[in-house]
């Protein structure tokens, strides 16, 4: 019997120590973008590191894998991104991945995906037709969808609770501080969502132009008013015929801002503008100047409206 016990004893050791072996003491966490790093920073804060595969200055739709951002995909434990409508550049990477690895935020149950403007510019109440469309168009680099997921503090919400169920597959002995710290990242973001309903409540009916659709589900979620955009994709310059209709509606004083981006300037929107009274301002979509931390997303948020106020008001 004492021999048994021995071995009993010697098996529950050795099953002990594959789990740990199993499960990474510490995680290795990769955002596809800024803001997706924002969110898994916050749920990820005090636990493990998150890096972010792009590089500040670089945009999301252009960008190319170097070797050395697939081997850092290749050596993650989370992969978080949008969805390859949007970081087309990660598809073949990310495919590689097992499902305990890869969260793909338009994939959440719950994410609701609104079309392009120039389209039918709804949500889209039924997810698994979403879903659908979306595979039916993931060799396509901007399809009908807009994927900047990311201006939702809704889908915010639900893709922190998703990252924080991952991380405690991945790390459950570390489950007291990311609950806390998901428990943070719902308060926070909760104060910051009505702090902004304040701010912006005086400019909600100014009208003003954006250099790319990228702002749907901000305007949306806060009541806004743009007047339109200078182009769907950041890679396509509008043409003649739409400078012309942006300008007629300037000179008419139908629009008080139009909106550069830091990621792009590009000279149109300069010349567009000349000789009106409109004045112009820079909304960052990705929040460059923003360092990683557990209050980077709420801090994003802050940021983009009062880029929109400052403008919009003529402070």
């Amino acid at each position: 019997m004492l021999h048994n016990k021995k071995g009993v004893g010697f098996t529950l050791a050795a099953l002990a120590f594959a789990t740990a072996v199993a499960l990474p003491a510490h995680a290795n966490v990769v955002a596809s973008i800024k803001p997706v790093g924002f969110i898994a920073s916050a749920i990820a804060d005090g636990v493990t590191p998150v890096e972010v595969l792009l590089p500040d200055g670089a945009s999301e739709h252009d960008y190319a894998l170097r070797p050395s951002d697939v081997k850092r995909l290749q050596n993650a434990d989370l992969v978080v991104w949008v969805g390859p409508e949007m970081e087309a550049f990660m598809t073949k990477s990310a495919a590689a991945l097992s499902e305990k690895k890869n969260l793909e935020i338009v994939q959440i149950p719950g994410v609701k995906t609104m079309l392009l403007r120039g389209g039918e510019d709804d949500d889209h109440d039924d997810h698994e037709a979403a879903e659908h469309d979306h595979d039916a168009e993931h060799h396509h680099h901007h399809g009908e969808f807009n994927m900047h997921l990311w201006m939702s503090p809704e889908i915010a919400q639900k893709t922190a609770v998703a990252i924080h169920e991952k991380l405690l597959e991945l790390m459950p002995q570390d489950k007291a501080k990311l609950d806390a710290n998901l428990q943070h990242f719902e308060a926070e973001l909760a104060d910051t969502d009505k702090r902004i309903i304040s701010q912006l409540a005086s400019v909600k009916d100014k009208g003003y132009f954006v250099f790319h659709d990228a702002y749907t589900y901000f305007e949306k979620h806060y009541g806004l008013s743009p007047t339109g955009h200078f182009t769907v994709n950041p890679e396509i310059q509008p043409g003649a015929q739409r400078l012309h209709q942006i300008r007629t509606q300037l000179v008419e004083k139908k629009a008080v801002c139009v909106f550069a981006e830091p990621q792009f300037r590009p000279a149109v929107i300069d010349a567009v503008a000349r000789g009106t009274q409109v004045r112009k301002g820079t909304l960052d979509p990705l929040g460059t100047d923003i360092s990683l931390g557990k209050d980077s997303y709420v801090k994003f948020l802050s940021q983009l409206s009062s880029q929109y106020e400052t403008c919009l008001k003529g402070a």
